[in-house]
């Protein structure tokens, strides 16, 4: 594929169009990502678009099983702490809606259990509509914006108590 470089200056009347040019490009481009990174780099001399996401080692070894216990010595599940929860994070900056439409019951509500690639919640950005999909199994336990609240990328909307499968 041939590479693409500036030959001229952009005139700074034009600056306004190459940046919501390439805003309304990336936006589409994070849309169809099936996982949100965690770093973006946007370079418009020469154009480059760089993106990274986080990565999980496994060390390969699984963990040892812990032993059975007897129905009657198990303890009462705690109720979660806030340090047990995980989020669902905004993938994008933009407007948040947690219905597919005005009027509509929300995705999900507080109590819900979701699975990971449930839609849960949609952000607008730039009149694009970019899904917000559950990445694990647990329940709902607090939504933290508001339909119709303005959100930055990688903002809590969800808090979750993981479940296990």
């Amino acid at each position: 594929m041939a590479e693409k470089t500036a030959t001229a200056p952009v005139a700074e009347h034009e600056l306004g169009t190459v940046l919501t040019t390439i805003e309304h490009h990336v936006t589409r481009m994070l849309a169809g990502l099936p996982d949100s990174p965690t770093a973006l780099r946007v370079r418009f001399g020469d154009v480059a678009v760089e993106a990274e996401w986080a990565t999980t080692r496994s060390t390969g070894v699984a963990p040892a099983p812990a032993p059975a216990a007897s129905a009657a010595a198990l303890p009462e599940p705690a109720a979660p702490t806030a340090d047990q929860h995980q989020h669902l994070r905004a993938p994008s900056v933009g407007v948040f809606y947690r219905a597919p439409e005005p009027g509509a019951d929300p995705f999900v509500a507080e109590g819900d259990t979701i699975r990971p690639g449930q839609q849960v919640g949609i952000v607008e950005a730039m009149k694009l509509m970019i899904p917000v999909k559950s990445e694990i199994h647990g329940r709902v336990v607090e939504v933290l914006k508001a339909n119709g609240d303005s959100v930055e990328y990688d903002e809590a909307l969800f808090a979750v108590v993981p479940l296990d499968d």
